[in-house]
């Protein structure tokens, strides 16, 4: 069944919205944490492991609420309706900066960053389900998928352009931290329009009927026999453990390493600042990303999504490696290879989300039952799971090598922040290219599954 653009567009804004915090986690939560709220590295670590791991064991079960939601509006679409608001105003209270103690800061921050990701995981595990439902065609949920990135990457975009800029704006007359305080209330403004208006726009079409809903029981016994699901769990979690990375050592890798430069162009001279530099480099990132999604239905429809995954995940392991012999004054060649990696690992995400669709799937074909929810549930944990333990290892990396905030860094510091951003990174994605290697959903098998749904039959060979 094919689903128009406009219900396409709308459900792209659901990312639009989320991904708009998302990058905000990734790219600037350590950052403020460290240099703004006056949290140590380590400290910090330590807290990104202990609440993620808590909200990842809340996807599954938000996962298995959503599967057996039933209103007038749907199963998913509820909850991005209902949970929009109270998700801004936690996002506002995650980057707000109370005058607490070293200690009282510490709490503060967990129980914020906590109630933050348990409202994140209350809307996105819902959002990334309403694919699965929206249409039965694999090819439909590809695009799907290619029009979720593309708003992932351009809410993405809009806060690594603009969250800079803002900050200094609004912190001119105060302090900084108000300025990071003021810049994320007006973002929490505009994703909870944009969660309200994807949860208008979409509608969902395939409803299990009771036939094919089980128990919690059966449910979880399915998951656990479910090898494909296994597998991608391993490869996503790699992937985002590659891309936490990289996107929390961004902000320390200019300010600490490559700093303020001059940059010789068609006989120009430009100076350019870290703020400027850091910021045009994450905003070419998912520029960059947005390439990789637009591209990933086309070469995927040529090589298959398997192939797809497991080479763009390489590429990106490979060129990553190559920033840790650059020096600093490389400008251009540091710029080059983020558009490169940026590609490649565009590539990658959407086809995450597409395979995750073709694993309910299989999980119906091989059992009778459909468990759209809980399956999808998944990707969200394995994201979770994925910038838990990237996000994790950023702060213990920085702390292991001596790092100490808004001081002059020494050679073990810089050397720390360089290996984070390059070579471990890098390693993230290289596992992730050997577990995809394990997964057996092809393009031809997916069809037959796709085919024994419609007819109500099952093959007798897997």
């Amino acid at each position: 069944m094919k689903v128009g653009l406009k219900e396409k567009m709308a459900y792209g804004l659901g990312d639009f919205a989320s991904s708009m915090f998302w990058k905000l986690f990734s790219m600037f939560l350590l950052f403020f944490y460290t240099d703004i709220f006056g949290i140590s590295a380590a400290a910090v670590g330590t807290m990104f492991l202990v609440t993620r791991v808590w909200d990842a064991a809340n996807d599954p079960l938000m996962g298995i609420i959503s599967d057996r939601t039933t209103t007038r509006w749907g199963k998913f679409r509820p909850f991005l309706l209902f949970g929009a608001i109270p998700f801004g105003i936690v996002g506002v209270l995650t980057f707000s900066t109370p005058d607490l103690d070293s200690t009282g800061k510490l709490i503060y921050a967990y129980v914020t960053y906590t109630l933050m990701m348990m409202a994140y995981t209350a809307v996105n595990v819902p959002y990334g389900s309403l694919l699965a439902v929206m249409s039965s065609k694999s090819t439909e949920r590809t695009s799907l998928a290619s029009w979720r990135f593309i708003g992932a990457y351009s809410g993405g975009m809009l806060v690594t352009s603009t969250a800079t800029v803002l900050v200094a704006y609004f912190s001119e007359g105060t302090s900084e931290a108000k300025g990071y305080q003021t810049t994320i209330a007006i973002y929490a403004i505009v994703a909870a329009v944009l969660f309200i208006l994807t949860a208008l726009g979409t509608k969902e079409r395939l409803i299990p009927t009771k036939e094919q809903q089980g128990s919690l029981k059966d449910d979880l016994k399915d998951l656990g026999k479910n090898k494909p699901w296994f597998i991608m769990l391993a490869a996503n979690i790699c992937i985002l453990i590659f891309m936490s990375l990289r996107d929390g050592s961004i902000m320390f890798y200019f300010k600490y390493v490559v700093k303020d430069q001059s940059l010789d162009l068609l006989g120009t001279t430009y100076e350019l600042t870290t703020a400027v530099l850091s910021s045009a480099y994450m905003s070419i990132w998912l520029g960059s990303n947005i390439i990789g999604v637009v591209l990933a239905k086309p070469i995927s429809a040529l090589l298959g999504k398997k192939k797809t995954f497991g080479w763009a995940a390489l590429i990106s392991a490979g060129l990553s490696v190559l920033f840790f012999f650059l020096s600093p004054s490389q400008i251009l060649i540091i710029f080059l290879l983020n558009v490169l990696i940026g590609i490649s690992a565009g590539l990658v995400m959407p086809l995450g989300w597409s395979m995750y669709a073709d694993i309910a799937d299989y999980s119906e074909w091989k059992t009778g039952r459909r468990a759209t929810g809980l399956v999808f549930s998944s990707s969200s944990m394995s994201q979770k799971f994925g910038w838990t333990l990237g996000g994790a290892l950023s702060g213990w990396i920085l702390a292991a090598y001596g790092f100490e905030a808004n001081t002059d860094q020494t050679e073990l510091s810089l050397l720390g922040i360089k290996l984070m951003f390059s070579v471990y990174a890098g390693i993230g994605a290289l596992v992730s290219y050997l577990a995809i290697q394990f997964y057996k959903l092809d393009e031809g098998f997916m069809r037959q599954v796709e085919q024994d749904l419609k007819d109500g039959t099952k093959t007798a060979v897997e």
